[in-house]
């Protein structure tokens, strides 16, 4: 959808026109503008030509009903991946994508074997969470948070990802909260530092995988030019200025970074610093295998241990490969 092309229709029209279609769009949810009444019919018409509410998608289920991905065709004939995730105590997150493809090239990520095939405009990122609103709409629900931990790299399509946030976050748009809103990133330093300067208190998270650069730069090959070392000073920064706790995020390699040595080197790096690490089991894209329950309690014991924070995320959709790391569309 071209949210953009809308405001230009009405460019000739009253003011009070585009409140009525903010609020049919993202209020209403309409995905049909002749539902529309309180448009003049020539301008409902006009818009049913020109900028049509249909999102063309196919969706997938998991087994526990928990996870859905939808895989999403932009105009250019180009497929994304966006992912809604249930939890138990009733919220629905949605994980968007930012990029069609991602230039990253992470061993464990199916979304970097794609490569960079073009970034998303705002729209398009829009886009993602208008078609799980509708979706939850029908069930009385709404989307509670958004995460941008999809296809792509965020800071490297900045400007877009951070129109959409505004929108995501403006009551005329789907008035999701600022601390509802997260951003991850595989640790790109001027996107860390635009993000402190923000009047947003959104949540930031890092894609960190290892406790020390060799490891690293086997996993991700950003951290060539992007040292732990150097990396922690710019989050010292943000901390500094946002008084905002940073997720670091830590895909468990059964062999690879899950030994107790690691845990005690990454407790070493973190400790004392405003932050929790969330522990995520590797899931299946061909490369690695997974760190067993027990090997991931261990490392989380050593953390906490050490006085650091540290989760466990629960693995959703899995079977419908909708679960971190897994993301590749296969059309493009």
């Amino acid at each position: 959808m071209e949210f953009s092309k809308i405001q230009e229709l009405l460019a000739g029209e009253p003011k009070y026109r585009l409140t009525q279609v903010n609020q049919a769009v993202f209020g209403e949810l309409t995905e049909d503008w002749n539902t529309v009444t309180g448009l003049p019919k020539a301008l409902r018409e006009k818009l049913q030509s020109e900028c049509p509410l249909d999102i063309p998608s196919e969706v997938s289920v998991s087994l526990d009903k928990d996870t859905v991905k939808a895989l999403l065709k932009l105009s250019d004939g180009k497929y994304i991946e966006t992912v809604l995730m249930r939890h138990e105590d009733g919220r629905n997150t949605v994980c968007v994508s930012s990029m069609v493809g991602c230039p990253m090239k992470c061993a464990f990520c199916a979304t970097g074997e794609m490569g960079l095939m073009r970034k998303l405009t705002a729209d398009e990122i829009i886009t993602q969470v208008l078609f799980f609103a509708r979706l939850l709409k029908k069930e009385n629900e709404r989307v509670g948070s958004v995460v941008f931990m999809g296809m792509g790299e965020p800071f490297l399509n900045y400007d877009n990802v951070m129109k959409a946030v505004r929108v995501m976050n403006s009551p005329e748009g789907f008035g999701i909260g600022a601390r509802h809103i997260s951003i991850s990133t595989c640790g790109i330093f001027d996107g860390i530092k635009k993000l402190s300067e923000e009047d947003l208190a959104l949540n930031l998270a890092i894609s960190l995988h290892a406790s020390n650069d060799e490891v690293r730069e086997k996993l991700m090959p950003v951290a060539h030019g992007y040292a732990i070392k150097e990396l922690l000073v710019v989050i010292d920064e943000y901390i500094a200025k946002t008084k905002r706790k940073v997720m670091f995020e830590y895909l468990m390699i059964n062999g690879v970074n899950d030994a107790d040595e690691m845990a005690e080197e990454l407790a070493g790096l973190l400790k004392k610093k405003l932050c929790v690490v969330n522990l995520i089991q590797y899931n299946d894209t061909g490369s690695f295998t997974a760190s067993s329950h027990n090997r991931i309690n261990r490392f989380k014991e050593i953390l906490e241990k050490n006085g650091v924070s540290a989760t466990m995320r629960y693995r959703f959709g899995r079977d419908i490969k909708g679960a971190c790391g897994q993301l590749a569309t296969g059309r493009n």
